[in-house]
């Protein structure tokens, strides 16, 4: 006979000073069926990383010490789980630098418990089918370079990796998973992000410029196509 399946629970990490903040979001997410842990700053927080075992990290913008973003882009250059960041700063420039640096979702202070465990789930269900995507074809070629679904790396033509931030990838897979068509702003960030995309929709000409000058080469230099009146075109694949 078999041996049961066993369902590992996915595991958040809530990072934030504030305890009150941390006792709140852990006990709403574990009465959801998740195992939460949590830390009060940076240092806290790579101890627990270390063991390997983290889905999805809730990150607090503002924090004594190192700060939320300089985690962001850390944790997203070592190829961590995907974050949440979590700010009581509202301005539309923070939402696209921490975009930039990788998070995969931005929640402003103050927000409901229920809409944090929406967007948890949402961006779970973003990284499961991207994996399960990946195993299907764990590499991905166009126009001589070399996407690895898996690893989530980047091979230029001349064989040079380039670093991709979580952001990036996804936003590389909307387009590869459609080329030759063109597609406006509020698809793509409906592919992103779903039905929490308005916070970005300025985010994403930012992202797309970024993307771009990554793809530059002398062979092909519009692989990502303005397309006047409508957004963004993937170069037809060869």
């Amino acid at each position: 006979m078999s041996e049961p399946l066993v369902t590992v629970p996915t595991r958040i990490l809530v990072v934030d000073d504030d305890a009150d903040l941390r006792e709140l979001i852990s006990t709403f997410l574990g009465q959801n069926g998740f195992e939460v842990q949590t830390a009060a700053q940076g240092r806290d927080m790579e101890k627990i990383l270390s063991r390997g075992d983290i889905h999805l990290i809730v990150l607090d913008y503002m924090m004594p010490g190192e700060d939320g973003l300089s985690i962001c882009k850390r944790v997203n250059e070592q190829g961590g789980p995907p974050i949440i960041m979590l700010s009581a700063r509202g301005e539309e420039i923070d939402r696209i630098v921490g975009l930039e640096l990788g998070a995969d979702d931005y929640m402003a202070k103050p927000f409901h418990p229920r809409e944090l465990l929406a967007r948890i789930r949402a961006v779970m269900r973003r990284r499961e089918a991207r994996n399960a995507a990946g195993d299907k074809s764990p590499i991905t070629h166009f126009f001589n370079w070399q996407l690895d679904n898996i690893k989530r790396t980047l091979l230029r033509p001349d064989g040079v990796q380039v670093a991709l931030s979580n952001a990036e990838f996804e936003l590389l897979r909307v387009f590869l998973d459609r080329p030759g068509r063109a597609l406006s702003r509020d698809q793509i960030l409906d592919y992103l992000h779903g039905p929490n995309a308005d916070s970005f929709d300025r985010a994403i000409d930012v992202q797309i410029s970024r993307l771009r000058k990554k793809l530059s080469d002398d062979a092909n230099e519009d692989i990502i196509r303005t397309i006047r009146g409508i957004g963004y075109m993937f170069k037809p694949l060869k």
